[in-house]
């Protein structure tokens, strides 16, 4: 089933919402101690990503072309928005936390290059190894930040479905259209610019800056049109 890795990690997410939800009450001094950390490895693993680049120069244009491109549709506004809509619709006790929670989770577990890779292999290969760990992790991540941003981590589990699901039902056709160097050359300037977006949410989590991560979104997709773009002219 192609798309049992997404579906896996979505319930992972929700199930770890739960959990945290259950444990919510923590003392706020742990929960800060805690995101700290979290907010410090994912900052780590954001520049470990940003290293796999082979052209740096692809990932600072996508990174420009994308915030302006964000910025114009303001997407972040339109996270918020959908945030809000869904706090509106529960009526949430919690004020701004569903939409906190929902930017933030949905940036940390769709952003990655896990997720890329992960749905590849389970839309090429029929493997869904490298989805089933990451969903092992981001459930223990949605259990911490449950505890911190609310129950609005849970609705993250939808785009994390979309987002996986739809890579890996085009990647059962991918390898009839795509060569494997163009693929290969796309995986590394995406997955180094997610990192640069996946260290700006650690730092906004330590409350060190207040980027607009959502704006800069487009930058994955201007990644894949200027990879494909540079081989196009290199063949």
């Amino acid at each position: 089933m192609v798309l049992l890795g997404a579906m896996v990690n979505g319930i992972t997410v929700i199930v770890g919402t739960l959990l945290g939800r259950l444990l919510r009450r923590i003392p706020e001094s742990m929960k800060e101690t805690v995101m700290n950390g979290i907010g410090l490895a994912i900052v780590v693993l954001g520049i470990q990503m940003g290293f796999k680049s082979e052209n740096f120069l692809i990932v600072i244009l996508s990174l420009v072309i994308g915030a302006v491109i964000g910025e114009l549709i303001s997407l972040e506004d339109k996270f918020t928005s959908a945030g809000q809509w869904l706090e509106n619709r529960i009526g949430s006790n919690e004020p701004g936390s569903i939409s906190q929670g929902f930017i933030t989770a949905s940036l940390v577990f769709v952003v990655g290059a896990m997720g890329i890779l992960g749905a590849l292999d389970s839309g090429i290969k029929g493997n869904h190894d490298i989805l089933y760990t990451k969903a092992i992790m981001d459930g223990f991540i949605a259990i911490i930040l449950t505890t911190t941003l609310g129950v609005g981590v849970l609705f993250s589990a939808i785009p994390i479905l979309v987002y996986e699901g739809s890579i890996a039902l085009l990647a059962t056709q991918i390898t009839r259209f795509v060569p494997d160097a163009l693929l290969g050359n796309c995986i590394s300037e995406l997955t180094a610019t997610g990192g640069i977006m996946i260290a700006a949410i650690g730092l906004n989590l330590l409350g060190i800056t207040k980027i607009k991560v959502a704006n800069l979104l487009p930058g994955i997709v201007i990644a894949v049109v200027l990879v494909t773009v540079l081989y196009a002219f290199q063949g």
